[in-house]
């Protein structure tokens, strides 16, 4: 929080109001780092190893999926879904609610920069569907019993459980489920909870159409819900672009090897890292333009309904 993205140095402003002195921070240094941060301790792999890359989970992540230029996407499916694109050399704030990091530096006083959205609960409501309502045993069934049925039957869910990230920064909104009927069963909650996820990510790909005047090519995936084919699919097409998910779906601790393994020259540069990466699947939109409308169209009449709703409870003191 002290620290300037622009300048790429510690900000003296806030260094002065928060009364911490400089010498006392460590110095800033690149992702990839030739001189290294340190040493392991011995006892962790028998042996003495240099420490010389170094990122954020979802920066490394962005790193490991080869998005080297402007306009590149990643999508790491968690616990909550986390968005970043890359945006180049120069940092801009976004106009539409995303945020603004340093994506990588592989040079001193470097660096390209990237606009990440951070969605809060996507694969947190399918572990809340096993272990509070209990109507899953394994994360790995959703996807066939999201395929036992046609559509939601016109469920949505929005699993607002800790209100709702980016782009609508809203601590109030909480969970919603509606649009149940006498024939709602299981698997319409189950694929509304998957279909969610994929309507929170377009959220957020919007906004980065938005920011940029034009649609991104495709998305790269990886994570743990990015297996799921079914997801996967409906994600292609709610947000009609292809969906790029490569062999190795733990791409975050792939790209923290990348930048050791550009410090070290044990890779040349990030052309040859692109080079490795290996597609496993690459899933194409087939949903009609009218029927992808409408679901996105109540998806976000499903949110402004979620939307402040922990304030209205405590204007009427019912959740006393």
């Amino acid at each position: 929080m002290l620290f300037n993205i622009h300048k790429l140095k510690w900000d003296d402003e806030l260094l002065e109001i928060m009364k911490v002195p400089e010498e006392i921070l460590p110095v800033p240094k690149p992702s990839s780092n030739k001189d290294s941060y340190g040493q392991m301790e011995t006892g962790i792999l028998g042996t003495s190893v240099e420490i010389c890359g170094d990122a954020g989970d979802q920066q490394a992540a962005l790193f490991g999926q080869a998005c080297f230029a402007p306009r590149m996407a990643k999508c790491t499916y968690g616990t909550g879904n986390f968005v970043l694109v890359n945006i180049g050399v120069k940092a801009r704030l976004s106009k539409h609610g995303l945020l603004t990091t340093v994506a990588y530096s592989l040079e001193q006083n470097k660096a390209n920069y990237a606009f990440e959205g951070s969605v809060f609960i996507t694969g947190a409501a399918i572990q809340w569907l096993r272990d509070e309502m209990n109507i899953i045993s394994f994360p790995q069934e959703t996807e066939a019993m999201a395929k036992k049925v046609t559509n939601t039957g016109g469920v949505y869910f929005v699993p607002a459980f800790t209100g709702l990230g980016a782009p609508h920064w809203d601590q109030y909104s909480r969970g919603l489920i509606i649009g149940i009927t006498r024939g709602t069963s299981r698997e319409h909650i189950v694929r509304a909870a998957l279909e969610a996820i994929a309507y929170q990510t377009r959220d957020v790909i919007e906004c980065v159409k938005a920011d940029f005047g034009r649609k991104i090519e495709n998305l790269r995936v990886d994570g743990g819900a990015s297996a799921n084919d079914f997801l996967m699919q409906f994600q292609a097409d709610i947000l009609n672009i292809e969906i790029v998910r490569p062999s190795l779906l733990e791409t975050t601790s792939l790209g923290a090897g990348y930048l050791a393994g550009l410090a070290t020259r044990y890779w040349k540069n990030t052309t040859e890292i692109a080079g490795h990466l290996k597609i496993d699947r690459i899933f194409k939109p087939q949903m009609e333009a009218r029927l992808r409308q409408k679901l996105y169209g109540n998806w976000i009449e499903a949110v402004k309904r979620a939307s402040k709703w922990a304030l209205t409870l405590n204007k009427t003191g019912a959740n006393a």
